[in-house]
């Protein structure tokens, strides 16, 4: 089968489409013959040798497709069903190999672009925004690099959770109008303004509830100088490359709290609370109340391209890899 590897830590041009051997199905293990792919910034970590990834590797967290054959003990799914999965060894590649545990039916309705799209920034999102920050009706939100897969679709849900005010932080002017347009009420540039500043004005001085980053680093230390009382500031990444100091002083008298999430840590330690994600998720995208934003499409020959799109934050929303025109 054809697949993109990653010959050494580095650059995208480490990158290659090749040939590569068909994976062995487990008892408990679901072959799938592979339809789209997303391009995720985890990715691009794991090329530069950051995500604890061993040369050479197959890049890439989710795929959407259809099942090829099932293990001799999996008994909830069936060859011929369409379905999105984690996969065990990367997902950039014409079959996956997945844990039945992450795989999941697509509904009926839901085209192969959306649920392409949607794996790994919509059970982040929603993971993040109900089961550990806990959000509230009327409470507000502060989500940094909103312009991105899990920003864009983390304005959505927060909004259909019920948040009272969502603000959205961006690097560039040019990424503010699909900020908007998914749902933000206020867009900061935080380049070119102080951004803890600017969202204490919009919050009367209070501060945010709940404040989603992935930056980690300077972002993360000047986001608790606009965190409410009682707020939770959730970090789930760093992509700007360093890693931030909390004091613990800025926390007890406050009540604020800082709380921690992998998504890749789930998959591998509780995988069984994925499903219940699924359940939540899925209805949302069928009937149209989430959206999924894509941005480009390459097809898997040009993975290294969208790798150097995103590496260079010129992408707006999700870029997915057309695996069943990998040419």
């Amino acid at each position: 089968m054809k697949a993109v590897m990653v010959t050494e830590f580095g650059s995208a041009d480490s990158m290659h489409y090749t040939e590569v051997d068909m994976p062995d199905v487990k008892a408990h293990d679901v072959l799938i013959r592979v339809e789209k792919t997303s391009v995720n910034f985890a990715d691009i970590k794991s090329r530069y040798g950051k995500k604890g990834a061993q040369i050479p590797f197959i890049p890439g967290l989710d795929a959407a497709g259809v099942i090829e054959k099932v293990g001799a003990d999996v008994q909830a799914l069936r060859a011929g069903q369409r379905v999105i999965a984690f996969p065990k060894h990367g997902s950039y590649a014409e079959f996956v190999l997945a844990s039945e545990q992450l795989v999941f039916p697509i509904p009926d309705g839901l085209d192969i672009n959306t649920a392409a799209a949607c794996p790994t920034v919509s059970f982040l999102s929603h993971r993040l925004l109900t089961n550990i920050a806990d959000l509230q009706q009327g409470e507000s939100v502060l989500i940094h690099a909103a312009a991105g897969g899990v920003g864009t679709t983390a304005i959505q849900l927060a909004k259909l959770l019920g948040a009272g005010q969502v603000i959205g932080t961006v690097g560039s002017y040019d990424k503010v109008e699909i900020v908007r347009a998914n749902g933000a009420d206020h867009i900061i540039n935080y380049r070119k303004e102080d951004f803890a500043a600017a969202v204490n004005e919009l919050t009367n001085g209070q501060g945010v509830d709940v404040i989603l980053d992935s930056v980690a680093g300077e972002i993360t230390e000047t986001s608790l100088e606009c965190l409410a009382p009682y707020g939770r500031l959730v970090q789930f990444g760093n992509s700007g490359g360093r890693a931030g100091t909390i004091k613990t002083n800025d926390l007890h008298a406050s009540c604020r709290s800082v709380l921690g999430f992998s998504l890749g840590t789930t998959r591998k330690k509780r995988p069984y609370l994925l499903k219940e994600t699924a359940t939540q998720i899925f209805p949302l995208l069928a009937d149209g109340r989430l959206k999924m934003n894509i941005g480009h499409e390459f097809t898997l020959r040009e993975a290294a391209d969208a790798h150097r799109l995103m590496e260079n934050r010129l992408s707006t929303g999700k870029i997915l890899l057309n695996v069943r025109n990998g040419e």
